[in-house]
């Protein structure tokens, strides 16, 4: 039978990022208020309305996140992933000061507060100097992180299931995107029920969730009347470190999935989720059986393949990757 995406690679990736690790195993003094350590990294990305140049914008959101690491909150200055928190920061001009706001959002983009910093002379703001970013970002972090107990204490105080975790692993399943014709929602769809069949809980919202996967697929044109399909997915986990990427590509007629996607969304997707599964079970987010292995774990289990119609040319299967 043909077959495509024969090849699944999975690249176990390192940390990576400036975000440190001491908060493994360590969780300091904030995690004592809060009870447990923070189940999120915040994402500050620089701000886009501070009255500041691109340069400097990302020199004060290093400057809080570095702030922020110092309160031992998992923080980094860059765009968001799937799981993270975000902090929102602007300045506005009141007289002869710039007022600060800070707004803390969650993964989903529900506000969770927004509280205001410390008054700035709107002389200095004008010229800032390394300094008064660190003044600032002291101030902000403060801010930040008390915004961040509180969020956290109502979403415990609705939520005691968010004190412990139990049952299968919940993530967050972003909408597969780049995909022709209908492959983005197939893709989606039938990845939803895969990956509930290696026991995996797929939602559609960040809330709750300990992991997540980002679909990708990229379609190049080789030649020949072919194109190359590449379908990737990365899975990260709640603290922003990614876990591993599971690939999948093979050469097709040009042409074949412009409209329908079909058993073969049915067929990459089961295929998938094998993969994605064996990465969140290397990270121990997988439940363990009485005898240690994990519920979902097919430790002999191969690979599969995806049917493709009988135009379709055959390829041998990939390396895997390095």
């Amino acid at each position: 039978m043909r077959r495509l995406f024969a090849g699944l690679a999975l690249l176990a990736l390192a940390a990576c990022g400036d975000l440190p690790q001491p908060f493994r195993g360590n969780p300091g003094g904030m995690a004592g208020r809060l009870v447990v350590p923070p189940p999120y990294r915040l994402a500050v990305p620089p701000p886009e309305a501070a009255m500041l140049t691109a340069t400097e914008s990302e020199a004060f959101a290093k400057a809080v996140a570095a702030a922020l690491l110092k309160r031992e909150v998992p923080a980094v200055a860059d765009a968001p992933l799937p799981l993270d928190w975000r902090l929102a920061m602007d300045m506005r001009l009141e007289g002869n000061r710039v007022v600060p706001r800070y707004a803390l959002f969650d993964p989903d983009g529900a506000p969770q507060g927004v509280a205001e910093g410390s008054a700035i002379p709107a002389r200095d703001w004008a010229r800032p100097s390394t300094a008064l970013f660190v003044d600032v970002a002291n101030d902000a972090s403060r801010r930040a992180a008390d915004l961040l107990l509180r969020a956290e204490a109502a979403r415990k105080s609705t939520n005691p299931a968010a004190l412990a975790s139990a049952g299968p692993p919940r993530l967050y399943l972003l909408p597969v995107r780049g995909a022709p014709g209908d492959g983005n929602d197939s893709l989606t769809a039938r990845m939803r029920d895969s990956l509930g069949d290696n026991g995996i809980l797929a939602q559609e919202v960040a809330d709750g969730a300990g992991f997540a996967a980002d679909g990708r697929v990229n379609v190049v044109p080789v030649g020949r009347g072919m194109q190359r399909v590449e379908i990737l997915w990365i899975i990260s986990r709640r603290d922003g470190q990614e876990l591993g990427r599971v690939l999948q590509m093979n050469e097709i007629p040009s042409g074949l999935l412009d409209r329908h996607w079909g058993d073969i969304a049915f067929a990459a997707a089961a295929e998938a989720a094998g993969g994605v599964q064996r990465v969140i079970e290397n990270a121990g987010g997988m439940p363990k059986r009485e005898g240690g292995a994990s519920e979902a774990a097919q430790p002999n289990a191969a690979p599969g393949g995806l049917a493709l119609p009988p135009r379709a040319a055959a390829l041998p299967r990939p390396g895997a990757a390095p």
